[in-house]
């Protein structure tokens, strides 16, 4: 593993998973929210352009989000990992308790940004978001698949899969 995917709906984890594979791998761990999001939770005009300087380079790690980005990351990775989570209970349980702590404590985010209460009236808030979109993940998973069957793809079902996966991978 040496260009990393992970690939899920909002809130399934992939943050929090990218980030102990680049502890555990040793790989440079890109947020991609981080390169959309610009203060204000304006997006960033140079988003595609870091996402193509992130994708050149030799080693990484990185959520796969984002319909523009997907493709320029897909291109060079070597394996993509799949949280193909249950909507009802493992996602919305997440996406649920990150929203209303962030919300409460808000807590910095993505270039200075906070999240308010009032934000989860946004269509485009990760709450409705991961709802709204949940399907679509699959469909995207199994067209990558199918046009990159070389790619490595390990898909974990559950968080208990993800935490048995993980002590199978190295530490650093």
């Amino acid at each position: 593993m040496q260009r990393v995917l992970v690939a899920g709906s909002s809130g399934s984890g992939k943050s929090t998973l990218a980030a102990e594979l680049s502890r555990r791998l040793g790989l440079p761990y890109v947020e991609l929210d981080s390169l959309f999001h610009g203060p204000g939770w304006v997006p960033r005009p140079r988003f595609l352009d870091d996402v193509r300087a992130v994708a050149a380079g030799h080693r990484w790690v990185s959520e796969w989000q984002y319909p523009e980005a997907r493709p320029l990351l897909l291109a060079r990775a070597d394996t993509l990992i799949w949280l193909d989570f249950p909507r009802r209970h493992s996602v919305m349980h997440r996406v649920l308790r990150r929203s209303f702590r962030l919300a409460a404590f808000r807590t910095p985010m993505f270039n200075g940004n906070t999240e308010r209460f009032r934000d989860w009236l946004n269509p485009e808030h990760p709450i409705r978001w991961a709802w709204s979109t949940h399907h679509q993940v699959r469909a995207n998973v199994l067209a990558a698949v199918e046009q990159r069957p070389d790619l490595t793809v390990i898909r974990l079902g559950s968080p208990g899969q993800v935490r048995r996966w993980l002590r199978s991978v190295g530490r650093s």
